[in-house]
């Protein structure tokens, strides 16, 4: 509101603020309301992992979360603010987000370093509004949406292909607990059946001797089959490569030793794990990239307007694994006819948020003590109102 009177001046500070104030205080729930809470996302990070720069620290990413906080409004009207915190301590972090919860409707976590990421998302699931490190959830709906149409594209059962994702970090993770559909009922989602993940001393097998605990644990949902061998070793008679890594390690004559017309997602930027012309050289049939100036662009922007504004739209108290599947089944159905060169919308398409808040979120339940209750309510909502076949698959 304008502020050019004394009266507006009352009605906007004091005394005005008098009453809001003392509604909330008697309903906490009112201040979704009575506030600028409803539509408000905190961007918190550390600097620990910023973009392809690595860990610049605090400072340094200011700039990053703010062209965030502008995605943001640019294309879901939601209010981020940067929060750049100076430490790189979880527990630290952990606290400070709690303490300046009240003032959000969410928060997006970003560009925080493996494992601190999973430790502090995990910790903050309770807050009672949604909290989503976008580098791991983000990624892994559009990689989803992307591998289902170009599955759709070639004619191919994507839960029978076979595929390799190079990158073992907080994307790369993500990417194949979506894919194996793990935390999911197995009678709503149908996984695909044969992922590897690779790092950087090649595939993540039993037998290694060097893998952490958080590298161990990837092995409980991926390379069932225990292969071993360097990258351009484990690729070979795979139907798709998925990268989230660095770029330059690939060439035509690895993609060639996969199996007729692969799919390669090479999505390290600037530089991706192979250029599309060297990857069409070796055969592939579908190419995407995380950059602008290829066909097939492969980027979260896709995502977190969208599914943020509908978890603030239906008062979610957080993002689940039924909501992450069905923003990238939604996603997936805005390429009504898929094509080798056409698997997503465009970066810029703005009618794509709100056609993941219509589909993957309804009307808000009314909020009570009970936060099961709740949860379960948006989950039927989820259930009833989609017009998906909860699979990897879809329908």
């Amino acid at each position: 509101m304008p502020v050019e009177t004394a009266d507006d001046l009352s009605i906007a500070y004091t005394p005005g603020v008098a009453g809001p104030c003392q509604a909330i205080a008697e309903q906490p729930a009112r201040a979704r309301d009575l506030t600028l809470t409803h539509n408000s996302v905190a961007i918190v990070s550390d600097g620990s992992a910023v973009l392809g720069l690595g860990n610049i620290g605090a400072l340094a990413s200011i700039p990053v979360m703010e062209g965030k906080a502008l995605l943001f409004k640019e294309f879901a009207n939601i209010d981020g603010w940067p929060i750049c915190l100076d430490t790189q301590d979880a527990e630290k972090i952990i606290e400070t987000v709690r303490l300046i919860a009240p003032v959000f409707g969410g928060v997006n976590l970003e560009d925080i370093s493996a494992p601190r990421c999973f430790q502090i998302e995990d910790a903050l699931q309770d807050l009672g509004i949604p909290v989503f490190h976008d580098d791991q959830h983000g990624t892994a709906i559009v990689l989803l949406a992307a591998f289902l149409n170009a599955a759709r594209a070639l004619g191919r059962d994507p839960t029978a292909m076979r595929v390799v994702i190079n990158g073992a970090g907080s994307a790369g993770s993500a990417i194949a607990k979506l894919l194996r559909c793990v935390n999911f009922d197995p009678q709503i989602c149908q996984p695909v059946k044969d992922i590897v993940i690779c790092d950087s001393k090649g595939a993540i097998h039993r037998n290694r001797n060097d893998l952490n605990t958080y590298k161990k644990s990837l092995l409980t949902y991926t390379n069932q089959k225990d292969r071993s061998g360097t990258l351009a070793e484990v690729i070979r008679g795979a139907d798709v490569f998925i990268g989230v890594s660095r770029g330059g390690l690939l060439n035509a004559a690895d993609v060639a030793t996969m199996a007729k017309d692969p799919v390669i997602l090479a999505m390290a930027n600037p530089v991706p794990e192979i250029m599309p012309d060297e990857a069409r050289k070796g055969g592939a049939a579908v190419i995407g990239t995380g950059r602008s100036d290829f066909p097939n662009q492969v980027n979260n922007v896709l995502v977190f307007p969208g599914i943020f504004r509908g978890a603030l739209d239906a008062g979610a108290d957080r993002i689940t694994p039924a909501m992450k599947l069905a923003a990238a089944h939604c996603l997936a159905d805005t390429v009504a006819s898929p094509d080798p060169t056409h698997i997503l919308p465009p970066a810029l398409d703005r009618t794509v948020a709100r056609g993941s808040r219509l589909r993957c979120l309804r009307p808000r339940p009314e909020r009570g003590n009970d936060t099961a209750t709740n949860q379960e309510s948006i989950h039927q909502r989820f259930v009833r109102d989609s017009t998906y076949n909860w699979s990897i698959a879809g329908s």
